[in-house]
């Protein structure tokens, strides 16, 4: 049986984990997720745990890094350059990158290249636009998507907040094609810190995670695993498949 949802709202991807993300009209999708999404990380030299990768939970300041100059290695766009909070234009690969977030985190790092990408739960993302509007408002804070750095937003046709709940165990189909890239809904997005930075000055807003712990059991959305690769693009039909 298959549910039409809505439509693909607006398509990000983020070059480096946790700095910023570009919007995308359109883009392939691969069995690791949205073609060029998170390859590249900063790893923390100094950290012996299970996870190296650094990110804007310990580093604010990182959602204000512009990953730019994309150019193709093997089969993947990869960012030649990174933008500073400041304007300065740094080699992605460079000791000067490095030395700057290192002297702002107070550690040593080096970006990394991982190919099959750096995620924390699941290689794809996907919220609702009328959850991302129902977490701002409980929260006091003007509705941006980019808080929430998802891969896919979904313009719903019921409006109901937090509905992706209902299609965990379900399967997502991009397009109505008989070829469209589909994904499998695993889980639901289980919400960090991450949520509180605001994407244009890096301020923190406490009240969004707070609103999320308090009204919804601290997730909002869902993660996916792709099982059909292809193309998505803006104002394709999304489809629930049971």
């Amino acid at each position: 049986m298959a549910i039409t949802l809505g439509r693909i709202e607006a398509i990000f991807r983020y070059p480096v984990k946790s700095m910023r993300g570009e919007p995308l009209d359109s883009v392939p999708v691969g069995w690791h997720g949205l073609e060029g999404d998170r390859r590249l990380a900063l790893r923390r030299l100094n950290e012996r745990g299970g996870f190296p990768w650094l990110s804007a939970s310990s580093l604010p300041e990182l959602v204000l890094f512009s990953p730019h100059g994309l150019r193709a290695e093997g089969a993947e766009p990869l960012p030649t350059l990174v933008r500073t909070p400041e304007g300065e234009e740094l080699p992605a690969f460079g000791e000067a990158l490095a030395a700057d977030v290192g002297r702002r985190l107070g550690a040593p790092v080096q970006m990394m290249h991982l190919r099959q990408g750096v995620f924390d739960e699941a290689s794809l993302s996907v919220i609702t636009s009328t959850t991302v509007g129902e977490v701002c408002r409980l929260a006091g804070i003007r509705a941006d998507m980019r808080r929430f750095r998802p891969n896919i937003v979904v313009r719903s046709a019921r409006e109901v907040p937090f509905e992706e709940d209902e299609w965990v165990g379900g399967m997502l189909a991009f397009g109505d094609r008989d070829d469209a890239p589909r994904v499998a809904v695993t889980l639901r997005d289980i919400r960090c810190a991450m949520l509180n930075f605001d994407p244009d000055d890096a301020r923190t807003s406490p009240e969004m995670l707070k609103a999320v712990v308090r009204t919804h059991e601290n997730t909002a959305g869902i993660y996916g695993t792709v099982t059909r690769t292809g193309r998505i693009a803006a104002g394709d039909a999304v489809l629930l498949l049971r």
